[in-house]
């Protein structure tokens, strides 16, 4: 049970962690901390939640990252679901928090609340399938360095700088097209509480990250070689 524990409080710090800083901070005041500073923010939530769970549970954070581990032959089938559930109740607790937060500024309004979106919720109204594409390939990559970084060949101790600085570049590159997801469970605890259409649009953003998990997670394993460790 630690382990589902330790997702739930790993996604809970993400999700505050990272959409708190686009929600609070992005634009606070006139230009805030921008877009590079939301994506430092996401990056730096997987790198200190993983010094600090990767032994108990692994530190996923994603079921996208749980269903791919899976598929590379890294994960038990069987905790596959757990997980999965546990990072979304996580992400949804956060996401009440953070409205919680957000909500005492005088005036304040959710608008997008960090949700991700294609079409007019896009930050740069990037089509679906201009979004599809992007959070299938990110998600993937992303994949890729994960288990590349936490081989048992790899250099021992870096794998969680290497994986915060990938969730860094992956933000870097797609904030403007979806408002970054590469997560089902941080676009699902956001969603709940934005005021746009970012509920119906949601879909999108479990398909493509699982889709995109698969194939880094399968593809990691093709070029490396190794065997199936569970």
């Amino acid at each position: 049970m630690n382990k589902y524990v330790a997702e739930l409080i790993g996604t809970f710090w993400l999700v505050l962690g990272g959409c708190g800083a686009a929600v609070l901070a992005a634009g606070f005041p006139q230009l805030g901390i921008g877009f590079a500073g939301v994506a430092l923010a996401f990056g730096l939530t997987v790198l200190t939640m993983a010094f600090a769970i990767g032994h108990i549970s692994g530190c996923h954070l994603n079921p996208a990252v749980t269903v791919g581990l899976w598929a590379g032959g890294r994960f038990a089938g069987i905790k596959v679901v757990p997980y999965i559930v546990m990072q979304v109740i996580g992400a949804i607790a956060a996401a009440a928090v953070l409205y919680v937060i957000a909500s005492g500024q005088a005036g304040w309004q959710p608008g997008g609340f960090a949700s991700n979106g294609f079409g007019e919720l896009s930050p740069g109204k990037y089509s679906m399938g201009a979004v599809l594409v992007c959070e299938i390939v990110m998600t993937a990559m992303f994949l890729f360095v994960i288990m590349g970084a936490t081989d048992a060949r790899a250099p021992a101790g870096f794998a969680p700088i290497a994986i915060g600085l990938c969730l860094t570049l992956i933000h870097l590159i797609s904030i403007p097209v979806s408002n970054t997801s590469v997560n089902p469970a941080r676009s699902t605890g956001v969603s709940l509480f934005a005021q746009t259409a970012a509920l119906s649009q949601l879909w999108l953003f479990w398909v493509a990250p699982i889709v995109g998990g698969v194939i880094g997670g399968v593809v990691y394993k093709l070029v490396a070689g190794e065997p199936p460790r569970t």
